[in-house]
Formats: structure tokens, sequence, C-alpha cells
């Protein structure tokens, strides 16, 4: 019983960040900080699956390392455009502008 429970938790916690993903469109670190959200959600229901069924834990390790190298991407976006534009928001420069 408190399985399904905690898989319905982690699924209003995935379905949350995306919300906060398509609601903050326009300001990028509202939009990176609802990504990692979602991607611990999905950790914490990967580690929830997998102690379930009794499997090793060696996936999650893959997928921390792939969910880091997209914050650091995610960061290293930031940061270009705060120093090219001076803010995060989206509309305030033309994306198609070379």
């Amino acid at each position: 019983m408190l399985s399904y429970l905690l898989k319905y938790f982690y699924m209003f916690m995935f379905l949350s960040g995306a919300w906060v993903f398509v609601s903050k469109r326009k300001h990028l670190l509202l939009m990176l900080l609802s990504l990692e959200f979602m991607v611990i959600s999905l950790f914490m229901g990967l580690m929830l699956i997998l102690s379930l069924y009794s499997y090793e834990s060696y996936f999650s390790m893959f997928y921390l390392v792939f969910s880091v190298c997209e914050g650091a991407l995610g960061l290293g976006i930031l940061v270009s455009m705060i120093r090219s534009h001076g803010n995060d928001f989206f509309s305030s420069f033309n994306i198609l502008m070379c």
C-alpha cells in the first residue's frame, strides 16, 4: 500500500515540475530548476522501483552522471546568456540573431 502511495507521490512531483517548466517558459533559471526537480523525482522513483523489485541499483549511478552533465550544461548556457545579454529572460533578445 505504501509503495503505491509513493509511486503517486513521485508522479505528482514529476507532473508539478513539468507544469512549472511549461508555465515559466520565459525565465531560464526557473526552467532549469524545474528540470532539476523533475530529474530528482525521476531518480527517487527509479530507486523505489529498483528496491521494490530487488534489482541492483548500479543503473542509478549512470542516471546521476547524465543528470549532473545536464545540470552543468544548463548552468553553462545560463552564464553565457547572462554575460552576453545581461539577464535570463527569453523575451529580451532575438533567438535568430547571429
